[in-house]
């Protein structure tokens, strides 16, 4: 690169693609273009969030920064379905701290991360009620989790969220550590 060149950032996803905006949840691309940002052209991405319809616009060289990624693969399925069947792991009592905890989680983006929150505050809400907003984090756990899935294996998020729904279901009454790998391949095939 010669000095004072300008460094042009590629786009890493097309028109078309889904990628997953932490906090805002999953979202097709819909045009790729030019923009005039404070004076500099740059490309940006523009999105519309498939929950809300929200029409969102992030510049090319920041979707790394705010944490935008592609859809997990279908072959990685197996391992968040197998996570939401396992014990709780949050045993903090506070809940604003384990509040601030679980949104964290959730604005880290990963996948993983997500269905950790979604099973935790599952399994707590089986034991005691949530307060309002640790049950709004629920949901916006529950339904990242669930339109990702959906995409990711090319269902209807009806379908989806009853594979996300039985798997919860079932951790909960069998009180079992682990759900035997081969009833999660089967959900997942």
């Amino acid at each position: 690169m010669k000095l004072g060149a300008k460094k042009t950032t590629e786009p890493e996803f097309k028109v078309g693609d889904y990628v997953v905006y932490p906090m805002h949840g999953v979202g097709a691309i819909t045009e790729i273009s030019k923009k005039n940002i404070l004076g500099k052209k740059r490309d940006c991405y523009s999105l519309e969030i498939q929950s809300t319809k929200m029409k969102v616009m992030i510049p090319v060289d920041k979707a790394k920064q705010v944490g935008i990624r592609g859809i997990i693969p279908k072959k990685d399925i197996k391992k968040v379905l197998n996570l939401l069947s396992k014990d709780e792991v949050d045993t903090e009592e506070d809940w604003k701290i384990r509040y601030q905890n679980n949104m964290n989680k959730i604005k880290s983006g990963s996948i993983y991360e997500v269905a950790d929150v979604c099973r935790n505050l599952y399994k707590r809400a089986n034991g005691k009620e949530l307060s309002i907003m640790e049950r709004k984090l629920y949901e916006s756990a529950y339904n990242l989790v669930k339109t990702e899935i959906a995409l990711s294996k090319g269902v209807p998020h009806e379908e989806a969220g009853n594979i996300v729904s039985d798997i919860l279901a079932s951790s909960v009454q069998t009180q079992q550590p682990d759900k035997p790998e081969e009833e999660i391949s089967e959900v997942t095939d």
